[in-house]
């Protein structure tokens, strides 16, 4: 499958997941990221202002663990952003994978966030 065709495919998924989001009027959004070397996430209001943040590439995640873009990472970083959450305020948000599939990393990360106590 070529590159232009796969991030095509990414770009319509995630057209439609932050289509669904919109219209589902939950005030706050969970957008995640994933490069080779590591994940990222962040907590966005309505207005696409960053509320918090967690990534692979933070200096205490990065000497807890060596590498950053394994499924072990993402599941801390998803820990990390739901504590930041907690203590902002925020329980609900929605998840918005950027058209990512929900599989491997993406997924551990939703996972922990939940088992930190994030709803979405």
């Amino acid at each position: 499958m070529s590159e232009s065709i796969k991030n095509a495919s990414r770009a319509r998924r995630a057209r439609k997941i932050r289509y669904q989001i919109s219209g589902s009027g939950v005030g706050h959004r969970l957008q995640v990221h994933r490069t080779n070397l590591h994940i990222y996430a962040q907590i966005l209001d309505r207005d696409a202002k960053v509320v918090a943040s967690a990534s692979s590439a933070e200096l205490e995640v990065r000497k807890a663990l060596p590498n950053g873009g394994n499924v072990k990472a993402a599941s801390e970083v998803g820990a990390r952003i739901a504590q930041k959450a907690k203590e902002k305020g925020l329980e609900q948000v929605a998840f918005d994978r950027s058209g990512f599939k929900y599989h491997g990393r993406i997924k551990a990360l939703a996972e922990a966030a939940r088992e930190a106590g994030l709803q979405f």
